[in-house]
């Protein structure tokens, strides 16, 4: 396994510091030069394939309609591409390279601001590949009325694929190893559901339980309650753990 590196520049006979576009890149191509990254990304690309094509060959009619179409394709990006986000900020660590990386880039904050827009131009183009195949599909299966969704619904699909990402970014920021981020991210917010269904804390898993506050965003237009529980939700599962992954970065000790 291997990951990208930096190369100053120098400009009037001093190092230029990358830009922050510059860094972008650099940690997009970390999401693809390594094993794990081309692998798990490679999945996530055949698995929307085989959704959409089976859906479209053996669905029902009603789930060939473009909106639960598209809502299908999405779920190999948002379950899967977390991962790629743990990865992301992880390997640094486990792979040995964060030496490197600050020594090029001393503002580490700059480093992880990098990766969280590598994060979300990588959700872009899983979208916009989920969103093709989507449309592809609703087109071969030919169901009437197929293609009615409101916009805003396409908006809040997008946005559910971000703030998975962002969800992977933070645990594995917060942790700085692979393992346990990955398996912290699927297993806190499981504990969670469990917990929340007792019924002394039914009223704060309505807001913080991810099951109930993100799902009805593939689902249908939200209110503005529906709103403000995303909100909380996305300030406890990945606003917080990011703050603390970033004072860990910025503050721990680079071997």
């Amino acid at each position: 396994m291997s990951a990208a590196t930096l190369t100053a520049v120098p400009a009037d006979g001093r190092e230029a510091r990358p830009g922050l576009a510059r860094l972008t890149l650099v940690e997009l191509r970390k999401m693809t030069n390594t094993r794990a990254g081309f692998w798990l990304q490679l999945a996530i690309a055949a698995l929307t394939v085989v959704i959409v094509v089976v859906i479209a060959i053996a669905g029902e009619e009603p789930d060939q309609r473009f909106r639960e179409m598209l809502g299908a394709a999405i779920q190999p990006a948002s379950i899967l591409g977390p991962i790629v986000g743990v990865l992301l900020v992880s390997s640094e660590w486990s792979q040995r390279t964060a030496q490197i990386t600050f020594s090029l880039v001393p503002r580490r904050s700059r480093v992880l601001a990098a990766k969280l827009l590598a994060g979300i131009a990588w959700c872009a183009v899983a979208f916009a590949a989920s969103l093709a195949a989507a449309a592809v599909a609703t087109a071969a299966a030919g169901a009437p009325d197929a293609w009615s969704m409101p916009g805003a619904l396409v908006l809040q699909d997008a946005l559910y694929v971000v703030i998975s990402m962002l969800g992977g970014i933070a645990f594995g920021a917060a942790l700085l190893s692979s393992a346990p981020a990955i398996v912290l991210y699927f297993v806190l917010p499981i504990a969670w559901s469990i917990v929340g269904g007792l019924k002394a804390l039914e009223g704060a898993a309505r807001w913080l339980d991810g099951g109930r506050t993100l799902a009805p965003m593939i689902d249908g237009t939200l209110d503005g309650t529906q709103w403000a529980r995303v909100l909380a939700t996305v300030a406890v599962w990945i606003v917080l753990p990011l703050l603390i992954g970033l004072w860990r970065i910025i503050r721990g000790e680079v071997r």
